[in-house]
């Protein structure tokens, strides 16, 4: 018998949280610091890292499963190196450098994809789940990653990055998806 990775979360105790898609007010409000670093965050953030594997993403943030508080997580290997799995808690981005315009995707926007320019590099400043400082570099993909991530921390979406024309597009494909009861 397989087991899947909800059914593993599930048989650890831990809860599998419902992704919320746009136009959930929760994702246009910005995150309230997190200022209690506990047994019960330490337990969240394996649920969000759980919740994040069981929608196919490689990162999550607490406004997508409608807590607003400013913890994310990330996983670009999505699973194939538990080295590469990185928690921020009140992220700040302190430097970013060059320019890279990639497809972005979101788990609260499934099935949109569109080009979003992002810094190249960035550095960020957060805490750890155990409220410890520290500071992570990214580039490429982990840069895009960070700054997608922490956007959702500051209720900006993906598609509030695009032109006018082209986010008035996706919203009204967006509408015409939940008229038809398919979002």
């Amino acid at each position: 018998m397989l087991i899947g990775s909800g059914d593993l979360a599930k048989a650890n105790g831990l809860k599998i949280h419902e992704v919320v898609k746009w136009p959930e007010p929760v994702l246009a409000q910005k995150g309230m610091p997190v200022t209690v670093f506990d047994a019960p965050l330490k337990q969240l953030v394996e649920e969000m890292f759980e919740s994040m594997y069981a929608a196919q993403g490689i990162g999550l943030a607490a406004p997508q499963i409608s807590i607003s508080q400013r913890i994310t997580v990330i996983d670009v290997s999505f699973k194939k190196n538990p080295k590469e799995k990185i928690v921020l808690i009140n992220p700040e981005i302190v430097e970013r450098r060059g320019k890279q315009v990639e497809e972005e995707g979101c788990l609260s926007l499934p099935e949109i994809r569109e080009k979003v320019q992002r810094a190249a590099w960035v550095k960020v400043r957060a805490q750890d789940a155990n409220g410890e400082w520290f500071e992570l570099e990214g580039e490429e993909l982990l840069a895009r990653a960070i700054q997608h991530e922490i956007d959702h921390l500051d209720g900006v979406l993906f598609i509030d990055r695009l032109s006018r024309l082209k986010r008035d597009l996706v919203i009204r494909r967006i509408k015409k998806l939940i008229k038809n009861g398919e979002w």
